[in-house]
């Protein structure tokens, strides 16, 4: 089993203080995020990385960029952009980045995050940012990558087409997507009544909390 204590937001330590005071006093989850995944192909046809694309709800995003237009033009340019992607993976690294690779049932290590970036589109921030993994795995039926947040602070969705890709030569497998169960209305209500500033969830609810997953394997023939 996989036990993180909950990440306090994508941003450094000091800037996750100011985004906790500025929500409100209660409910589980804090930010939102649409998410997709791009599943990196070697030249063996192994997993050797897996790319995360993260677009997050306009009052983080919002939150995340306050100050960061330094030459005062009204835009926020990739170079404005560049400290808070390393901050983000900085603060992500304490927290596996939301993202395991599964293989018989055994977690397989990750490298550290490489092409990771910023985009402001829309008044959305689009994280990207890849992870290769230190030792490519075998595209077979026990391959699985998840990706969550044992904590519920951040809640991923997404959608039930085009979840998933993959880059690489392997026109024969296909990437599928199953999503999580939906949490009850009991459990939803408990999670609600959790105070901002309190980021570990009560055991009670971790074990509905890691059944968020959000799960993706390849089919080969």
């Amino acid at each position: 089993m996989r036990t993180i204590p909950a990440i306090a937001c994508l941003l450094p330590a000091a800037a996750g203080g100011l985004l906790c005071a500025a929500m409100p006093a209660g409910a589980h989850p804090h930010v939102f995020a649409d998410g997709h995944v791009v599943l990196d192909l070697d030249a063996r046809h192994e997993l050797a990385a897996v790319t995360n694309i993260w677009t997050f709800d306009p009052a983080f995003s919002a939150f995340a960029v306050t100050g960061l237009d330094t030459n005062g033009d009204g835009r926020l340019e990739s170079a404005e952009l560049k400290p808070l992607a390393a901050q983000s993976m900085d603060s992500l690294k304490d927290y596996h980045f939301f993202t395991w690779a599964m293989q018989g049932g055994r977690e397989t290590e990750f490298a550290g995050p490489r092409d990771y970036s910023y985009h402001l589109v829309g008044g959305r921030l689009i994280l990207r940012f890849t992870m290769p993994l230190k030792a490519p795995l075998a595209l077979d039926k026990d391959l699985k990558v998840e990706v969550f947040d044992p904590e519920y602070f951040v809640a991923y969705t997404f959608p039930k087409r085009g979840a998933v890709e993959i880059d690489g030569n392997a026109a024969s497998c296909t990437a599928v997507y199953t999503p999580p169960k939906e949490l009850d209305d009991a459990i939803m209500a408990k999670l609600a009544a959790i105070p901002a500033d309190q980021h570990d969830l009560p055991p009670a609810l971790q074990d509905a909390a890691l059944g968020l997953a959000h799960i993706f394997t390849v089919a080969c023939p």
